[in-house]
């Protein structure tokens, strides 16, 4: 039998430690309870989009990404296009793999495999907000991409940047990422513009937050709600190496309410500071300012 969505069609990173090892013991145990799978796809992640509206434009409606936050940004980027849904009955499943998948904390699906493949089985979706963010791409040009969990503007993009070059590295290449942006990122005054007002303010990073979670586990946005028509906006305005002494706390969830932090809730962010700032969205650095971001209301359906 299929699922009350139809047959489930996965999606597979290839560069995702563990994600092919998942994906075998997923379909095996879907299928020991007589759940179809019609297809496992292992695409390079920059070509995951077009293989996505591939399977949609071909009738395909239950996605699934098997791997780690990357994976879910490639897929969700296939299911969005720059205006809403390529298809409004499409559904998202979740098999966090790799070494992160923060997109899945907030929802509770950072489980065994076993455990998720009960979620995939069921009829549970729930409709979730999505964003969109408009940015300049490394060309110089104006880009769109859609996001689910979270985007910053500054140094916590500035970090991801840097620590590319030490990714073999694991947590220390992401520690010296983020020395290396605590050294050179300067506070940039910048209008940061929401829905019901706008500010100027020095920027040390700035959060637009869906989900919840960052960094492998770090609770950033603790009043973030993935459907509830908002953004979670953070404009971090302290020393440059303020995220960073932070850490601990916002682990935990704990900074807020801060002097140094200001916090809104809104639909629409935009931020235009006069020296560019990297832009990144679901843990991919994407370019830089001037960027706008907005939020599409409960656009996608993930299961759960």
């Amino acid at each position: 039998m299929s699922s009350p969505f139809g047959p489930l069609h996965l999606f597979v990173d290839p560069r995702a430690r563990g994600a092919r090892r998942a994906a075998r013991e997923l379909v095996d145990t879907l299928r020991s309870r007589d759940v179809a799978v019609d297809g496992v796809a292992t695409p390079d992640p920059n070509e995951t989009p077009a293989a996505v509206r591939a399977a949609l434009a071909d009738g395909v409606r239950y996605l699934v990404a098997v791997g780690g936050d990357a994976t879910v940004h490639a897929v969700v980027n296939g299911m969005i296009d720059r205006d809403g849904p390529v298809a409004a009955d499409a559904v998202l499943g979740v098999v966090a793999a790799g070494r992160t998948c923060d997109f899945a904390r907030t929802f509770g699906l950072d489980r065994p495999v076993e455990r998720v493949a009960g979620y995939l089985a069921s009829d549970h979706v729930m409709p979730i907000d999505v964003g969109l963010v408009d940015y300049h791409d490394p060309r110089g040009c104006q880009a769109r991409r859609a996001f689910v969990n979270i985007a910053q503007v500054g140094y916590g993009a500035e970090a991801l940047r840097r620590a590319r070059r030490y990714r073999a590295l694991g947590r220390v290449g992401a520690l010296l990422g983020a020395y290396a942006a605590i050294a050179t990122l300067d506070r940039r005054e910048a209008a940061v513009r929401v829905a019901h007002t706008e500010i100027c303010v020095p920027v040390v990073n700035l959060v637009v937050a869906n989900g919840q979670f960052l960094g492998n586990g770090m609770k950033i946005a603790p009043r973030a709600l993935p459907d509830d028509g908002r953004f979670n906006v953070q404009v971090f305005t302290g020393e440059r190496s303020q995220v960073f002494t932070m850490s601990s706390a916002i682990y935990r969830g704990e900074h807020l309410p801060h002097p140094n932090v200001v916090e809104y809730q809104s639909p629409v962010v935009a931020v235009d500071p006069q020296v560019p700032l990297a832009v990144e969205a679901d843990g991919q650095v994407l370019g830089t300012t001037p960027a706008t971001f907005a939020l599409l209301d409960r656009a996608l359906r993930l299961k759960i």
